[in-house]
């Protein structure tokens, strides 16, 4: 039942957002009472998120030096440095993005993807054992470089206005808090069975939770989503071209570094998916005239789900099929 919840994810959020977004239209008043459950059911999908990673076994996950090499560099040095790539273009083409749309875009594309990635490595018939395995690498590896791609990317100014008290209790109570939990979760399932079962009952809610937390997005954005709509189309050519790209850097990683075609899939899933859960709760303390980034952050999810079901068929068979 959990892989076919998974497998059906895109169009479960898809009918949240359209039901946010008509709730938002027809009955703001009630749209807006919603908003006091985002931060409680973000808080609740980031822990229940952070129980699926075998955060105690770190050491284990730099075993295939190989693989962790290349999943790192394309990650934190590669894609980083095409997102750079990718601002200068549009300086120099004179098509600049609306500020609070280019802080969406970036913020949502440089962080790798922690959760739903090991699903979709698993279905795209890439190595889920080596994606469960680095996850908690991926995990500390953007709580330390986030920062520093925050000021090197939005500047100083941008990176000056975020350092605030609602940030800090954003990242503190919603990222911090559950990871701690988390760890604890894991630490306390080793020794009782109970709550080893019940860390695994928890691994259905991700589906659902995020689900609600994009229906109470659209509700309360929904004014911004609609001033955004042309926006979307451009960003949406932003989105699809980094998916495919990353695809290939996957595949080009994996003829580099000499990797099995599992492995080289497993990259290419890694760099296609993104950590929107982290990214959100610091979209959410940015200041009014800034709250496009919320909504770009959640549309960049929707076609990013979207794009996932072509990839399961189109990188086993053809980017990366079992020969490299």
């Amino acid at each position: 039942m959990r892989e076919q919840l998974e497998r059906q994810q895109s169009w479960l959020y898809l009918g949240f957002i359209c039901l946010g977004l008509t709730l938002g239209l027809v009955a703001p008043l009630l749209a807006s009472s919603l908003e006091q459950l985002l931060w409680p059911l973000l808080g609740i999908l980031l822990y229940a998120t952070f129980t699926q990673i075998p955060l105690l076994h770190i050491k284990q996950s730099v075993t295939d030096k190989r693989f962790m090499a290349a999943l790192l560099i394309g990650n934190f040095i590669i894609i980083p440095a095409l997102l750079g790539a990718l601002v200068l273009s549009l300086l120099v083409l004179g098509l600049p993005l609306h500020p609070p749309v280019m802080a969406g875009v970036l913020l949502v594309l440089l962080m790798p993807c922690t959760d739903w990635f090991i699903t979709f490595t698993h279905l795209g018939k890439g190595d889920a054992a080596r994606a469960v395995a680095a996850t908690p690498v991926l995990l500390i590896m953007q709580m330390v470089a986030l920062p520093a791609y925050l000021w090197l990317f939005l500047g100083g100014e941008w990176f000056q206005l975020t350092l605030s008290a609602g940030l800090f209790s954003a990242f503190t109570g919603v990222i911090l808090l559950p990871l701690g939990l988390a760890w604890l979760t894991e630490l306390t399932a080793q020794r009782y069975h109970a709550v080893e079962r019940a860390t695994d009952q928890l691994g259905y809610l991700p589906v659902p939770l995020l689900a609600l937390v994009v229906l109470v997005i659209a509700a309360t954005q929904v004014n911004s989503v609609l001033a955004l709509s042309h926006v979307l189309m451009q960003v949406v050519l932003i989105f699809v071209g980094y998916l495919v790209v990353a695809a290939f850097i996957g595949k080009v990683l994996g003829r580099l570094f000499k990797l099995p075609a599992t492995s080289a899939r497993t990259l290419a899933f890694s760099f296609s998916t993104r950590n929107s859960f982290v990214m959100l709760p610091i979209a959410l303390t940015l200041p009014n005239g800034w709250q496009a980034a919320v909504v770009v952050i959640v549309f960049q999810s929707l076609v990013e789900l979207f794009g996932m079901v072509a990839f399961i068929r189109w990188v086993p068979s053809r980017l990366i099929p079992s020969r490299l």
